[in-house]
Formats: structure tokens, C-alpha cells, sequence
């Protein structure tokens, strides 16, 4: 939505990571949810099962189903999909602290990002070494190098922003009265 300023009291990376975590759980509950799609079209248990697995999260959406006496569209569904989600990280927030928060997203961030950098420049080298093979198949070398480029960083823009929010919602900070406890 190119938002240029954080609001106050929000630092910019609270803000991409809210924005990361918003394309990745729509991008997700459209999977199972088309957009413009009717309820025949829906995959509520695979949504249902995939939240759970993929980040830990439930969806609540099979309940929310059952408490409305109207027809629900896909794109309050989906709404419903991102506020769970919102809350689950603002529940985790109170629980942490914000400042123990924001140093979590920026040292997963960083991290996923380092990882992911690394596996995408041995990428690009192996693509660099082989690119000359698509002059046999009569394709220019260089529009494919561009194109194939383009999509691994594509792929590893996606990457990340899956990669982090996953390990966001499934990270458990534990207190200092249970790691007490743990090691009594």
C-alpha cells in the first residue's frame, strides 16, 4: 500500500513485518479461498489444516461459519484469516514485550535474510554456468539469464516473507519462571 511512515511508536520494521505478515497470510488464505470464488469453491479443512500446521495458528474459521446466520463472502473470510493471525501476534507481543519483539523480528529477519542471500547467489552462479546451454535450444542467452534472474529473486523475495512469519508465529519465548523450572 506504500506506506511511507511508521505511526507513532512503531518502528519501520514493526511496519514491514506487519506488512510481510499481511501478504503472506492473505497469499495463504487465498489458496484455499479464492478471490470472487463461491463456498462450493471453498477448502475450509485444508485451511483449517494447513494454518495449524504451517504456523500453529487456529483459523477459526469453521466456527465463525457456524455463528453467522448470513451468507459470508471470500473476502470477509479472509479478513476473518488476517485478524486471527493479527491477534495471535499481538497476544505473543503482550506476552513478550515490544521491545523483546521488535529485536526478535529483526534478528529473524536478518537471519532468514543472511540464510536465503547465500542459497540465492549459489543459485545464480549455477544459473550463470549453464545460461549458455539456451543458445542450443534457439533462446537468447541473455533474456533468459534476465527472465530466470528475475524469477529466483522473485522466489527468494517470497522466501523470506514466508520463512519469517512462519518462525514468528511458531517461536515460544519462554519466562524466567519456566526456564526455572526447566532446569529444576
Amino acid at each position: 500500500e506504500g506506506k511511507a511512515t511508521p505511526k507513532p511508536g512503531e518502528s519501520l520494521t514493526q511496519e514491514a513485518i506487519d506488512a510481510i505478515r499481511e501478504d503472506v497470510f492473505t497469499e495463504h488464505a487465498r489458496r484455499f479461498i479464492p478471490e470472487n470464488s463461491i463456498d462450493e469453491q471453498w477448502d475450509i479443512e485444508g485451511l483449517e489444516r494447513s494454518r495449524m500446521e504451517d504456523f500453529g495458528i487456529e483459523a477459526g474459521v469453521k466456527k465463525l461459519l457456524a455463528e453467522k446466520d448470513h451468507e459470508i463472502e471470500d473476502a470477509e473470510l479472509t479478513q476473518h484469516v488476517l485478524d486471527v493471525a493479527a491477534k495471535h501476534f499481538a497476544d505473543k507481543e503482550a506476552q513478550v514485550g515490544a521491545d523483546v519483539m521488535r529485536q526478535l523480528e529483526k534478528h529473524l529477519m536478518l537471519n532468514v535474510l543472511d540464510q536465503s542471500w547465500k542459497e540465492h547467489l549459489a543459485r545464480m552462479d549455477y544459473l550463470r554456468q549453464g545460461i549458455h546451454l539456451r543458445g542450443y535450444a534457439q533462446k537468447q542467452p541473455k533474456q533468459e539469464y534476465k527472465r530466470e534472474s528475475f524469477e529466483l529473486f522473485t522466489e527468494l523475495l517470497e522466501k523470506v516473507k514466508r520463512e519469517v512469519t512462519t518462525m514468528l508465529a511458531r517461536v515460544r519465548i519462554r519466562s524466567e519462571d519456566e526456564i526455572i523450572q526447566m532446569e529444576n
